[in-house]
C-alpha cells in the first residue's frame, strides 16, 4: 500500500482537516468561552449526550431509580459537542478534559465533581451500594472488566469508528487494523459470556452497563452500521447478552436521555423527572 503523506518535522494543527467531527477536538485544553452550567432541583446533575459513554451513566441512574433508590434522582442536561458546549467555562470546571459525561453531586457539601464515565459509574455504585459486588473477589472481577472497557473504547470508538464511519476518506490499512482488534475484543467477550450470564459473573453490574453501549451497540446494529461488516452474528454469546440487557426497562429508559437524533420517539433532549421519560414511552406505545 502506498502513501503520499510524509510527516513534517513539527506537527501543526489544521482546524479544517479531520472531517465531520474535527471541531470537537483541539490540541490544547481549557475553556474557549464563558458559559455557566444550569443546575436543576435534583441532587445529581448530569451534563452529557447520548453517545455510548453518556448512555452508560443514564442507564445506571435509571437502574438505581428502578431499584427504589430515590436519592439517585437526577437532572440530565444536554451538552452539544458539535456546538462546542464542552469548551464552555462551566463544563471545563467540572471536567478539565472537556469530554462528556460529567457529573456534579449536590447531595454532599461541598458538591463533588466526577468526570470520566468509568469513574462516574464506580462513584455512583459505591455511593448507593448497588450494581457492584460486595465481596472482594467479585468487586475485583467487576472492576477488571470496567477498566477493560475503558481501555478498549479508544479502539472501538476512536479507532474503528473514526476510520470506518467518520474519516473524510476510507483507508484500508487503519480499517483493517482496528477491525482486527475489535473482533479480537468481541472474541474475548464471547468466550467470557459462554460461561457467565453477565460479563463479571452471575450478577448484573456496572461492568455490563459500561460495555453494553459499545459492544452491545455494535452487535445489535446501532453503532456505525457495522454489524454485518464485523460478522456480528458469529458472536452468539455476546448477542444473547446484548439482547438480555436491551430488554431491561431501565436500559430502554436510559438510552434515550440526552438523545436528539434517530427515531423521534426515541429522543429526549433533557431529563428532569421520571415523567419526562414516561411521556416519550407513552407516545411510543
Amino acid at each position: 500500500m502506498t502513501s503520499h503523506y510524509t510527516p513534517p518535522k513539527v506537527w501543526k494543527w489544521d482546524a479544517d482537516n479531520g472531517g465531520k467531527f474535527a471541531s470537537i477536538n483541539r490540541p490544547i485544553a481549557g475553556a474557549t468561552h464563558q458559559r455557566e452550567l444550569p443546575v436543576g432541583a435534583q441532587p445529581l446533575q448530569l451534563y452529557s449526550m447520548a453517545t455510548p459513554n453518556g448512555v452508560k451513566v443514564t442507564i445506571l441512574l435509571e437502574e438505581l431509580l428502578a431499584a427504589g433508590i430515590s436519592a439517585a434522582e437526577y437532572d440530565a442536561w444536554m451538552i452539544e459537542i458539535l456546538s462546542g458546549d464542552q469548551f464552555g467555562s462551566g463544563f471545563v470546571e467540572v471536567n478539565p478534559n472537556s469530554k462528556i459525561p460529567a457529573l456534579m453531586d449536590h447531595s454532599v457539601n461541598p458538591p463533588q465533581r466526577v468526570f470520566e464515565s468509568g469513574a462516574i459509574l464506580l462513584y455512583l455504585a459505591d455511593k448507593f451500594e448497588a450494581f457492584i459486588p460486595k465481596d472482594s473477589a467479585g468487586r475485583t472481577e467487576c472492576l477488571s472488566w470496567l477498566f477493560w472497557q475503558m481501555g478498549s473504547a479508544p479502539i472501538l470508538g476512536g479507532g474503528f469508528g473514526h476510520f470506518y464511519a467518520y474519516a473524510p476518506e476510507k483507508y484500508e490499512y487503519p480499517i483493517n487494523r482496528y477491525t482486527m482488534e475489535i473482533k479480537r475484543q468481541l472474541d474475548v467477550l464471547d468466550r467470557q459470556l459462554a460461561n457467565h450470564e453477565f460479563v463479571a459473573g452471575a450478577e448484573y453490574s456496572i461492568a455490563d452497563m459500561a460495555i453494553w453501549p459499545w459492544y452491545g451497540g455494535i452487535v445489535l446494529g446501532r453503532l456505525y452500521d457495522a454489524a454485518e461488516f464485523i460478522d456480528a452474528s458469529s458472536y452468539q454469546n455476546v448477542l444473547r447478552w446484548a439482547n438480555t440487557i436491551d430488554a431491561r426497562p431501565a436500559v430502554q429508559r436510559g438510552r434515550i436521555v440526552n438523545k436528539t437524533w434517530g427515531e423521534t420517539l426515541e429522543q429526549l433532549r433533557e431529563r428532569h423527572t421520571a415523567a419526562d421519560i414516561d411521556a416519550v414511552i407513552q407516545q411510543r406505545n
